[in-house]
């Protein structure tokens, strides 16, 4: 590991003009490259206290040995070098998009003498006019199959085409009319390839010129009577419009348009690309990306857009692009997109319309590639063994965690303070197994105090089930998963725990003796080999703590601070810090943000219930319509308090006796609580009987 103080350059050195640098390591290989505005500013970033430093950024500037820069004139032309090295160099802590896959193009290869349409995947190759690329290849293959009929251009290999020219006989193609059989000479070389022009403009959007063009020969070839011509046009009418067809209206007013959203976590990131051309969607693509260096989403747009259009030219770049998030420099990517077109390309963010709904689409599937991407790693065996092997080294314990739980808290300024426990078995979610807590020992914000109280009547409940079920002494609790016949979710009369509840239920009398069953156990009977809690030191502590008060040893716990994704041990000064690309860090992120996800989910319910609740719920035949004209009137329930019966009365459709019934049910109503303002420390004002504004 290597101290930056050893080859930071000297005050001065560094010019404050645009620029590109590089970091090399001790094996002089390139490792990152960046660009910035002023090059003495921000490298000056880089060699800070490394405390201060992002554990990305910490890790690449004790993985160097020396940095070196390349000044330029314009911002424009320090995007184009980054962009250049990058793919040159190829550095391990840059951000790389790769495609999960590679996607198939439709390709028309106008750099031969009679060009060929064909299914292209792989790097572009020039003189190619490249459409799509598409999710399938068979989709193309129908389109293609489709437009043959109008545009019948040569879609043979080169030794088919040499035979046929060799021999004089087109191939089948040619004998049914999809093929106009230039190797057989039945058309000329410019009349093929004013085919295939023909073919490129009509999937480049510019189809109702062309079907116009063909409605009106065929209504001049009926009028002439050439009925058997104008059922042909009609036939390749149809057959266009079913091609258009496969591909759905987004944009009405034909606009040409590429919409580039992104959806991260931590550790990763998923990029989703909608090409619309002339309206319509002609292709989609999306990248999977690990976050090996420190960059936010504007930088991942940048990221993106770079990959997208650092090879394309001419009307491969469309005339708009729409990003979920403007890059740091917006005007320098625009200048270098409008480079890469030849004219002027628009990129900004959609603020309304039916442009800003398909980005409200493309951000959905970016949402469920990153998903799937997250889904398909855990669901492997193999990666799963791993990371339970490398949770259990980094931790020191004797064997695999096969069941592990997590535990949140979960709050809003210190009201409905709720918790959650999520179970994973074999790297895998359990949900049925799920519990959600109400915290009942004190009123307000205190998430050491409340995870001390969770993890204490979990584990009371798993001694008291354990007791019960005569494993106290004689038999040892069970340390693998719950097998299927013992499962407590089928078991007849099964009950959860009485501290917890699990989702869509209704928690049972904590003083409640459990009923009994056929011997099965209850779910909390069963124990964990790892405690996870969300949170540092003080919370790692208190669920240490916990335990000890109840004489379990056995248990191993650790904590995930979410903001460095450092992993705390009970008693340890330092936190253990898994490599980022640890499959082991991986799951206990997954199972940290299961929890957190649960737990924030029940707490959004509570306060949405309680909310809802209002003083003028006591009032005996006041239904939702007088309430709400009630509010309407006064403007809040505060205002509604401090009325006179009088003025209640003058609200229309309210009586004497009803706004007597009102005023004696507001006058009895407890005063709220009154909430703070945790970052400022000031009162919020309460408007409307319970909710805060």
């Amino acid at each position: 590991m290597a101290d930056p103080s050893s080859y930071r350059p000297k005050p001065g050195q560094i010019p404050d003009s645009p620029g590109v640098y590089k970091f090399r390591d001790e094996h002089r290989r390139v490792i990152y490259v960046g660009k910035a505005k002023n090059l003495r500013q921000r490298l000056a970033n880089y060699f800070q206290d490394l405390a201060a430093l992002h554990p990305r950024t910490r890790t690449m500037v004790t993985t160097a040995a020396s940095v070196e820069w390349t000044v330029v004139s314009t911002e424009v032309e320090a995007l184009q070098l980054e962009y250049s090295w990058i793919k040159e160099f190829d550095p391990r802590f840059n951000v790389k998009y790769r495609d999960d896959k590679s996607y198939p193009y439709l390709a028309v290869t106008l750099n031969e003498e009679f060009p060929r349409v064909q299914v292209m995947r792989g790097a572009k190759k020039k003189g190619v006019r490249y459409f799509g690329p598409y999710g399938h290849a068979w989709a193309i293959r129908e389109t293609v199959d489709l437009m043959l009929r109008v545009f019948p251009v040569r879609t043979c290999s080169a030794g088919v085409f040499k035979n046929a020219a060799r021999t004089g006989r087109p191939c089948l193609l040619g004998y049914i009319g999809k093929c106009s059989a230039p190797c057989v000479g039945r058309v000329t070389p410019e009349e093929h390839r004013e085919l295939a022009d023909d073919f490129c403009d009509f999937m480049a959007g510019r189809t109702g010129t062309y079907i116009r063009r063909l409605e009106k020969d065929m209504m001049a070839a009926a009028e002439e009577m050439e009925y058997e011509r104008a059922a042909r046009l009609r036939d390749d009418v149809e057959a266009l419009k079913r091609a258009m067809e496969k591909s759905a209206v987004v944009l009405a007013d034909a606009t040409d348009a590429d919409l580039i959203a992104v959806a991260e976590d931590e550790l990763e990131a998923a990029v989703q690309i909608f090409h619309v051309r002339g309206g319509r969607v002609r292709g989609q693509r999306g990248w999977v990306t690990d976050k090996v260096e420190n960059v936010d989403t504007p930088g991942l747009v940048e990221h993106a857009l770079q990959q997208l259009y650092g090879e394309e030219t001419g009307d491969s770049v469309p005339k708009e692009v729409l990003v979920q998030a403007l890059p740091e420099d917006p005007d320098a990517v625009s200048q270098w997109l409008a480079g890469r077109r030849g004219s002027q390309v628009s990129l900004r963010i959609p603020q309304r319309g039916d442009k800003k709904d398909l980005m409200a689409t493309v951000q959905r599937n970016a949402l469920q590639a990153l998903g799937l991407h997250k889904t398909k790693r855990a669901s492997d065996l193999t990666t799963r063994s791993r990371a339970l092997e490398e949770i259990a080294e980094a931790l020191g314990l004797d064997t695999a965690p096969l069941r592990i739980e997590c535990f949140d808290i979960s709050h809003l300024q210190g009201d409905d303070v709720v918790a959650s426990m999520v179970v994973f078995e074999d790297g895998l979610a359990r949900k049925s197994e799920y519990r959600r807590f109400q915290i009942k020992g004190f009123e307000g914000q205190d998430d050491v105090r409340s995870m001390h109280e969770v993890i204490g009547r979990r584990f009371k409940r798993y001694l008291q089930e354990k007791e019960r079920t005569g494993e106290w002494e004689e038999t040892p609790a069970p340390t693998g998963p719950v097998p299927a016949a013992q499962d407590a979710a089928t078991a007849p009369g099964a009950v959860p725990g009485p501290d917890a509840t699990a989702p869509g239920t209704t928690a049972p009398d904590p003083d409640a003796e459990p009923r009994e069953d056929d011997g099965r156990p209850k779910r909390f009977a069963y124990p964990p080999q790892l405690v996870v809690v969300d949170g540092g030191q003080p919370q790692v502590a208190a669920a240490k703590r916990a335990l000890d008060e109840l004489g379990i040893d056995d248990i191993a716990v650790c904590g995930l601070a979410k903001r460095l994704e450092e992993v705390w041990l009970p008693d340890d000064d330092d936190p253990v810090v898994l490599p980022r690309s640890s499959e082991g860090l991986y799951l206990l992120q997954r199972v940290r943000d299961e929890a957190h996800r649960f737990a924030i989910t029940y707490q959004r319910a509570k306060r949405a219930k309680r909310i809802r609740s209002s003083p003028l719920d006591a009032v005996a035949g006041l239904g939702e319509t007088r309430k709400q004209a009630l509010i309407k009137h006064f403007g809040s329930v505060k205002k509604l308090k401090q009325a006179t019966i009088d003025q209640i009365c003058e609200v229309p459709g309210i009586g004497r006796r009803t706004a007597e019934s009102v005023a004696v049910a507001l006058a009895s109503a407890a005063p709220a609580t009154p909430a703070v303002n945790t970052a400022t420390g000031e009162i919020i004002e309460e408007d409307d009987g319970g909710s805060t504004t």
